[in-house]
């Protein structure tokens, strides 16, 4: 793992498995891998990206992190301004509170995370209320029309509804949510996914104002690889539950070297110049604890024999470029 010289938070050999099916009824011993084995650290001030297909498992590892799902194996690890590392996995009712107010979560869709019954005022605070930072009522509208504004929204703004938002608009409104509560690390998931693409460059460029200004570290969930880029600092490329590649936006833009990097990026390529995708639209599930084999060989158009009984490890190959593949060894 390329190591951070002040980490805000660490993952390490991480793990979550679902059962195949659910229900009362459902067969025990059936299970989706989610996510198997991964390990990446973000520092202070850094933006880190995870990119992968649909069903790859980032969406996951995202919710482990604040533990809307519970970890199956591996730590998390969060050391926040003013206190030393904690484990996040033993954290009890009133710590996790206390975890959550640093580490915010902002989802893709906003018109589903806002509730349409609220003022915009009433949304921002609904979660302040049952914090360690409650305040009276004078300071939270103070507060709240002063977060709307540092988003691009005007203060009389929370008044309103999140219908009478545009989608560009409702997003802001949850990332001034997240600002709310003076976090140190915002996961985005797939925030700009579901807008325009000039609006896309909008949200992108007032989070890197709100970082630069906030000094916030960022986990940045993206299909698009290319908008990762952009943004991130450094990127994993994931695939079925596991890292394939990790390294510098700017190495991975001109050296990425895994088969299924190669793809993400030629499968944006061909969307912008309008020609008709493939299956590429969504990771196979791990349906298998250990699976022989790498877990791209299916797909993969350099995939040989030993790529179909090994699974390649996931080795440095130069500084902070980590690679999963047989790529460049003897005999590929």
């Amino acid at each position: 793992m390329t190591l951070i010289q002040s980490p805000v938070i660490s993952v390490t050999n991480l793990r979550k498995r679902f059962n195949l099916e659910a229900g009362f009824f459902a067969q025990l011993g059936r299970y989706v891998y989610a996510v198997n084995g991964i390990s990446f650290n973000i520092g202070k001030n850094e933006c880190y990206g995870l990119v992968g297909e649909s069903g790859c498992g980032k969406t996951t590892t995202a919710r482990l992190l604040v533990r809307m799902y519970e970890v199956d194996e591996g730590s998390i690890s969060f050391q926040g301004a003013d206190a030393s590392p904690i484990d996040v996995s033993s954290l009890k009712r009133g710590e996790l509170k206390k975890y959550r107010e640093k580490v915010k979560y902002v989802f893709q869709d906003p018109a589903r995370s806002l509730n349409p019954r609220m003022t915009i005022y009433e949304v921002l605070n609904s979660g302040k209320r049952w914090s360690s930072q409650r305040e009276d009522e004078k300071q939270s509208q103070e507060k709240a029309g002063a977060i709307l504004e540092e988003v691009g929204l005007n203060s009389a703004d929370l008044w309103r509804r999140p219908s009478e938002f545009s989608g560009g608009q409702r997003q802001r409104i949850s990332i001034a949510r997240a600002l709310l509560m003076e976090p140190e690390l915002l996961i985005c998931d797939e925030v700009v996914s579901a807008l325009d693409v000039s609006i896309q460059g909008q949200i992108l460029n007032l989070l890197l104002d709100l970082r630069e200004r906030r000094n916030l570290s960022f986990l940045f969930i993206a299909h698009d690889l290319k908008v990762a880029c952009y943004f991130c600092d450094r990127i994993g490329v994931m695939y079925r539950g596991e890292l394939v590649e990790e390294a510098a936006a700017e190495t991975l833009w001109k050296n990425g070297l895994h088969p299924y990097t190669e793809l993400l990026f030629s499968s944006v390529a061909r969307l912008s110049t309008g020609e008709n995708k493939s299956k590429e639209g969504q990771a196979r599930k791990n349906l298998a604890p250990g699976e022989e084999g790498c877990s791209f060989a299916d797909r993969c158009p350099y995939a040989q024999e030993r790529c179909l009984r090994e699974k390649p490890e996931f080795r440095e190959i130069s500084q902070g470029h980590r690679l999963r593949c047989f790529k460049g060894s003897a005999g590929i």
